[in-house]
């Protein structure tokens, strides 16, 4: 395998590139975050492992702006972070696979032998629409009959979790962890406020409302205009 190694720490990086060239992969290393982004962006990688912390641009940083950019490439996370939220805040960013230090090498080949096996993931679209609206990922645009509708980054993130909900309900739990990342009840009717704000930037000049409310549940997308 072709494999981009990003660890700063010169130590972890020679003992995980000697124990690769052994098993007959090929390594690329990297000891900081612009490289690390430079060379998965302009060579064709098998795997990459990505240190969270490195420095010049962190991991996740690195990992982000690959997915934006359309790189694929399986990605194994290292890091010394064993938090439940810090592994869930990396898989969220586009990792694959989630390593903690210290580890055993024997598991680390393994996980990568696991992630080199996974058929390719299909890429994430760049935008999302949904009748008369369109929500460009990359540019962070909204528009509805083309006309561009300015939009708050909450009011964003709601509208981008309803479109990628389509006609499935997307519960008031749901949004809180995903838009606000509260893993509790505020008790307060954050949702619901942002939604009407949503509704009302959405719906300008008369138009069709397409955000249904489901009593008791959530929200959804309704039928097309």
């Amino acid at each position: 395998m072709q494999i981009l190694l990003a660890e700063d720490d010169l130590e972890t990086a020679g003992f995980i590139t000697r124990g690769l060239e052994e098993l007959g992969h090929a390594v690329l290393r990297a000891d900081n975050g612009p490289d690390a982004l430079h060379f998965a962006v302009t060579e064709p990688f098998d795997v990459l492992i990505l240190d969270r912390l490195l420095p010049g641009l962190d991991g996740l940083t690195v990992l982000r702006r690959l997915r934006a950019a359309d790189i694929h490439a399986p990605v194994l996370l290292l890091t010394a972070l064993g938090r439940i939220e810090d592994r869930v805040e990396g898989l969220d960013a586009g990792a694959d696979d989630y390593l903690v230090k210290p580890f055993a090498f024997s598991e680390l080949a393994a996980r990568l032998n696991a992630l080199r096996r996974r058929p390719p993931a299909n890429p994430e679209p760049t935008r999302l629409e949904h009748g008369s609206i369109s929500l460009d990922l990359l540019k962070r645009e909204v528009r509805r009959e083309g006309k561009v509708i300015p939009l708050q980054p909450r009011e964003f993130r709601l509208l981008e979790e309803l479109l990628r909900g389509g006609d499935r309900v997307v519960t008031r739990t749901m949004l809180l962890e995903r838009v606000w990342g509260y893993h509790f009840d505020p008790q307060t009717n954050i949702v619901d406020t942002h939604i009407s704000r949503l509704r009302a930037k959405l719906n300008e000049g008369g138009k069709n409302d397409l955000i249904e409310t489901v009593r008791g549940a959530g929200y959804r997308m309704r039928g097309n205009d």
